[in-house]
């Protein structure tokens, strides 16, 4: 099981994530890939939220896949194309991960790999094995 790490000697997170997580020696390590708004059959979600829930409903696929669920993640790394999208990437994190508190950096990036995606979510998760 992870560790969030907290402190006031530094600025608190400005929204629902830790400043640290610590992860035991016996963990098992998962990176993931940057995740996008496309299915599984190829379909780009319509509209900037849908393209979120997109990007988590591949990436909570993927941890199910190695036997890892949300609160195993660990560091989220969000890149979005607008800085408006801020307050979408973090109401839709908050709902996908359903109170796990994993580290997260979020860029606004100029664009991503094809011009039609909104979003780019790449994650880290870890799970204490025996």
């Amino acid at each position: 099981m992870v560790t969030y790490v907290q402190t006031d000697e530094a600025a608190a997170p400005f929204s629902a994530y830790s400043q640290a997580v610590s992860v035991p020696a016996n963990a098992r390590t998962l990176h993931l890939s940057g995740q996008v708004g496309v299915s599984a059959n190829g379909v780009l979600a319509g509209g900037e939220e849908a393209q979120h829930e997109q990007c988590w409903r591949n990436i909570l696929a993927i941890l199910k896949a190695d036997g890892m669920e949300a609160a195993d993640i660990v560091h989220v790394q969000g890149y979005i194309t607008s800085g408006s999208g801020t307050p979408v990437f973090r109401q839709v994190r908050d709902r996908m991960l359903g109170g796990a508190r994993p580290a997260c950096t979020l860029v606004v990036v100029a664009g991503l790999a094809h011009p039609d995606w909104l979003v780019e979510i790449a994650v880290v998760a870890a799970r204490a094995e025996g």
